[in-house]
């Protein structure tokens, strides 16, 4: 004899199962940050307590436009001192790519590899393990709440930080391209429609 159950919905006022993660509006209003918030959050990096690291992770996270599976797997092997340069290798298939360092990214580099000369992984954790994704998310978030900034924020802002401030400084479209490591330019005109200055300054017409 078969038995049918019928099931009645929950009478909790606080069910046990969750909605999950609200959308990312839900946090904050925009998914980028300023140049000026990137400031805070190196000056905040550098009264850390690893503040070589977490400074240079931040700048190069920023400057080269880096998801952070990408920075954590950053090697001294891609890292030309001598020649001021870093073979960019991209994920999701991304175009990879060599930048240039700027001076300040030398110098912590340098000082970098001083405090560790054997290693094999740029970012190491404290235990002197490869950093991981989710560690090296936690730090930024950390260092987010540290430094003020008005909002959460997560990794990826970074590389968000850097497609905006070079498509206001009037990198063209096709060079902007290159460097985020863009397989389409369908998704590189987000940064470029957003930080048009014929659409910033319409008023001043």
């Amino acid at each position: 004899m078969n038995t049918v159950v019928q099931m009645r919905a929950s009478q909790s006022e606080k069910p046990t199962v969750r909605g999950g993660r609200a959308k990312n509006a839900d946090y904050r209003q925009r998914e980028y940050l300023t140049e000026g918030e990137i400031e805070s959050l190196l000056a905040t990096a550098g009264n850390s307590r690893n503040p070589v690291r977490d400074r240079m992770l931040i700048l190069i996270a920023f400057r080269h436009a880096l998801r952070v599976s990408e920075l954590v797997d950053i090697r001294w092997q891609q890292i030309d001192l001598d020649t001021a340069t870093v073979h960019i290798r991209r994920a999701k298939n991304g175009t990879p790519g060599i930048h240039g360092l700027q001076g300040d990214e030398l110098r912590l580099l340098r000082a970098l590899r001083r405090q560790q000369p054997h290693a094999d992984f740029v970012f190491l954790s404290e235990r002197k393990a490869p950093l991981s994704v989710d560690g090296a998310q936690k730090l930024i978030e950390r260092l987010g709440v540290a430094a003020e900034l008005p909002f959460p924020i997560h990794a990826h802002m970074l590389r968000h930080a850097a497609g905006y401030a070079l498509s206001a400084r009037g990198i063209d479209t096709r060079t902007l391209q290159a460097f985020m490591g863009h397989r389409s330019i369908a998704n590189t005109v987000v940064y470029t429609a957003v930080a048009d200055k014929r659409i910033r300054n319409i008023w001043g017409k």
